[in-house]
């Protein structure tokens, strides 16, 4: 987002983190009632528009919303909406696309307040490799073709018992609504959601042999050094990497593989 969407994005986040920092707060209802409102505002473009729309008073779309939702969704939901359609968006999607990142991150939060943020992490890690890993489960869970029960009951022998209710929940939500996006690029702005909720950044470390847990701690301090903020390691075990490790952050890469040696070698040999 750019603009004025990126500044009314911002707001909807504080306005949102004072509203589930309260103990008080469900948010996970909040996150469904948001994924809700989502769902509604992808569907109808022409109210989408009018509620973005920047020659309307801000009042006046706040109070559209409030009449649209007031019944269908909470209090709260109804709040953090009426707030989002009284600021500027550059265009309508970014609305849809900003609500959508609230309700994953009401979820998220409730993953928080139960300790378990660093489960939901990992496991939306592991899930986006083995999809990546696994052509027939990319297919059955991408199939336009196919109905959203039989994605959803799929998803749910997958990760049901498995995983942590959140992960189940927001890897369920991208599968069924992927609003045009790839499954790998949702699963990877989920964990990077998920990283930021504690602000932390995400390393993705390939190493050869599994790293051991003195490793892992070694590792995530020098990279906290490194960036100036705290670090959360995502493993993924390739033997093709042949010793060392690679490390990316974000779009930039630290390689230290002995394949990646090699071929640089072989590179500058044949210059």
């Amino acid at each position: 987002m750019n603009g004025a969407s990126r500044e009314a994005l911002a707001a909807a986040r504080e306005r949102l983190d004072a509203l589930t920092d309260s103990t008080s707060a469900d948010a996970t209802k909040l996150a469904d009632e948001l994924a809700a409102v989502t769902a509604l505002l992808d569907r109808e473009v022409s109210l989408r528009r009018v509620l973005t729309d920047p020659a309307q008073a801000g009042e006046a779309k706040a109070g559209l919303a409030q009449r649209l939702l007031d019944g269908q969704v909470g209090g709260q939901a109804v709040d953090v909406v009426s707030g989002m359609v009284r600021s500027r968006w550059s265009q309508s999607r970014d609305l849809v696309d900003a609500l959508e990142e609230l309700a994953n991150t009401a979820d998220l939060t409730a993953a928080q307040k139960r300790g378990a943020l660093d489960d939901v992490e990992d496991e939306l890690f592991r899930f986006g490799r083995i999809v990546s890993s696994n052509t027939e489960l990319r297919a059955a869970l991408t199939d336009r073709a196919a109905a959203t029960s039989a994605k959803v009951e799929l998803l749910h022998r997958l990760l049901g018992g498995r995983a942590a209710a959140t992960t189940e929940r927001l890897v369920t939500r991208l599968v069924t609504a992927p609003r045009g996006r790839s499954l790998e690029s949702g699963l990877e702005s989920l964990s990077k959601l998920a990283a930021e909720r504690r602000e932390r950044l995400v390393a993705v470390v390939t190493s050869a042999v599994p790293l051991s847990d003195t490793q892992k701690q070694r590792l995530g301090a020098a990279l906290a050094k490194l960036y100036g903020r705290q670090m959360h390691l995502n493993i993924d075990v390739d033997p093709e990497v042949l010793g060392g490790i690679r490390v990316q952050v974000g779009d930039e890469v630290i390689n230290g593989s002995i394949a990646d040696r090699i071929e640089d070698a072989g590179r500058r040999l044949a210059s």
